[in-house]
């Protein structure tokens, strides 16, 4: 259940024990993909526990949208990000008006979330190859050197002794400890089916665990993968004991799903600009709707919207692959960088000219649409400059060109055009 109202009352139940470490976890590598308001959503609940943080009072949606400066929309969005990626557990008793029970459950440990290929493809997909090194080092254990070494490290029975002690066999279950929730994956996959199709003389089908077979529904999650393609996978994907190599399958997943698609990586989140990079308070001046087109709309949509008839050809998507994936521009920012290449290279998206652009919008940071206008902005204006010099006529410029566009309120018209190549998009 979904819809929430804000007469609806809930209650934050503590499942696990949180601590500092656990923010480090939550900014780094949950919040690129969950957005930042659905982490200040997790930290709100979080800080209505009581002093033993364990219970909180009761307390309407109300009171948390006024807290947060949310609407309705947001908090249900921020909330089923948080389900979906195993921070919380939402229960409900419906009613006239419905009571909520909102679990808290701590985010895994650095370890276990790289090494996870759902979320290990999620964090890529989200912050791009140079800032997923750049995690993947902080939370690395630097390797010292110990062969000369000797371990001298005293054990427990070196040091103490038990004397004339009462002996207890009291097993307490409930103390507080870490509490974890896996994430819930539907496939597309038969396991049993696939198995029957493969010989027992290539695979053991005995050493298949429960983890290799959740690995494999992961698998074919990331990648879209069916039965067919997952038996070609895992054929090509056995060891010489008969097993399934993970390693081995998750290399060839990548490079096999590469090769089909052009060499592009699946994207499972932001196919649009990320939530914490856009823009607040946009007004219905001509400049903020194109601000929103820009930011709300995924990179294959809008170039896909400059088509009069037919779809972007492998050209155009390749060189959004490279943009997004190699150069690790923002969605945003590249639906600017198309909308101002096409004005002012004759409606074309030639490879060499646009990746010259978009190598220096990567070097100098850019990452958000405002900032992206601003930058192709300048640019226009030095190339005109020059041209104008040479006497050349001068390209056509976008129409969000105008410095005084914000100020002035958009006509009828002008919304309902935009509106219409929103939709589609």
């Amino acid at each position: 259940m979904n819809s929430v109202l804000p007469a609806d009352t809930f209650i934050v139940v503590n499942k696990t024990t949180l601590s500092d470490k656990d923010r480090n976890l939550l900014m780094l590598l949950y919040q690129p993909i969950v957005g930042s308001q659905a982490i200040s959503l997790y930290y709100t609940l979080w800080s209505y526990l009581d002093k033993t943080e364990v219970l909180s009072s009761e307390w309407t949606h109300h009171h948390i949208l006024r807290d947060m400066m949310i609407s309705n929309s947001e908090f249900i969005d921020a909330k089923t990000k948080l389900e979906a990626i195993g921070l919380i557990k939402t229960y409900v008793k419906k009613g006239n008006i419905n009571n909520f029970v909102y679990e808290l459950y701590s985010p895994i440990s650095a370890s276990e979330f790289i090494n996870n290929p759902v979320l290990n493809m999620a964090i890529f997909s989200a912050v791009g190859k140079l800032e997923y090194e750049r995690i993947i080092n902080y939370f690395k254990i630097p390797k010292i050197n110990l062969k000369e070494y000797e371990d001298v490290t005293s054990k427990f029975s070196d040091i103490f002794a038990f004397s004339n002690v009462p002996f207890t066999d009291n097993i307490i279950y409930d103390i507080k400890k870490s509490n974890y929730r896996k994430l819930e994956i539907l496939s597309n996959i038969d396991i049993n089916t696939i198995l029957s199709l493969i010989s027992d003389d290539i695979l053991n089908k005995k050493s298949l665990t429960k983890d290799t077979k959740d690995f494999l529904y992961k698998i074919s999650y990331i990648y879209n993968y069916d039965n067919d393609d997952m038996i070609e996978l895992i054929r090509n994907s056995i060891s010489e004991k008969h097993t399934i190599d993970k390693k081995l399958l998750q290399e060839n997943a990548n490079k096999y799903y590469r090769y089909d698609n052009l060499g592009k990586l699946p994207s499972i989140i932001y196919k649009n600009q990320p939530e914490y990079l856009r823009r607040e308070n946009l007004d219905t001046s001509n400049r903020s709707k194109m601000i929103h087109l820009f930011e709300t709309t995924s990179p294959y949509d809008f170039i896909n919207s400059k088509y009069k008839t037919g779809s972007p050809t492998s050209t155009d998507l390749q060189i959004i692959a490279y943009l997004l994936i190699d150069l690790n521009l923002k969605p945003g920012v590249v639906n600017v960088l198309v909308d101002y290449v096409l004005k002012i290279n004759n409606n074309r998206l030639t490879k060499a000219f646009i990746e010259t652009i978009a190598a220096q919008w990567a070097k100098e940071g850019i990452e958000t649409v405002e900032d992206a206008m601003s930058i192709a902005e300048k640019e226009y204006k030095k190339r005109n400059k020059i041209k104008e010099n040479k006497e050349v006529k001068v390209s056509k410029k976008p129409d969000w060109f105008n410095k005084d566009i914000e100020e002035n309120k958009a006509t009828e018209e002008e919304i309902k055009k935009l509106e219409d190549r929103m939709k589609r998009g």
